[in-house]
């Protein structure tokens, strides 16, 4: 299965993201947003940063989880390639993310939008966001 993919829009980034749970969907969420960045990874040792995120329901906490994210990866020069979910509801998170110091980034995303978002669970084992971020 695709992780997700990135869908035409005139001015934004707007992905498609895919998971087989909810907690799959939010961590290919992260990736796209990393993989649109194109970090220039500095070096090779792993950091990682503890994340809670509590909201008021499912969307806001995507939008809250990978704004908490792009603020650690503007702030500490970093992009993240793994998550470790160690509690996560649709209106709580409590994770570890793992990544790497970044050079720079070839690309940037100014916030996480709520504009068209999106989650719905499409079938049994089949979990699917629409995310626009303001590029």
């Amino acid at each position: 299965m695709e992780k997700y993919k990135i869908i035409e829009h005139r001015a934004d980034l707007k992905i498609k993201v895919f998971g087989k749970t909810k907690e799959e969907l939010f961590e290919n969420a992260v990736l796209a947003m990393n993989d649109y960045l194109q970090p220039e990874i500095k070096n090779s040792k792993i950091i990682k940063r503890k994340i809670l995120i509590k909201s008021f329901d499912i969307k806001t906490l995507i939008v809250d989880f990978l704004s908490e994210i792009l603020y650690l990866i503007q702030t500490k020069k970093e992009t993240y390639f793994k998550t470790d979910f160690k509690k996560f509801t649709d209106t709580e998170i409590y994770a570890f993310i793992f990544g790497r110091k970044v050079k720079k980034f070839n690309e940037d995303i100014k916030a996480v939008t709520y504009y068209d978002l999106e989650i719905k669970q499409k079938e049994k084992n089949l979990w699917q966001a629409t995310i626009l971020f303001d590029i």
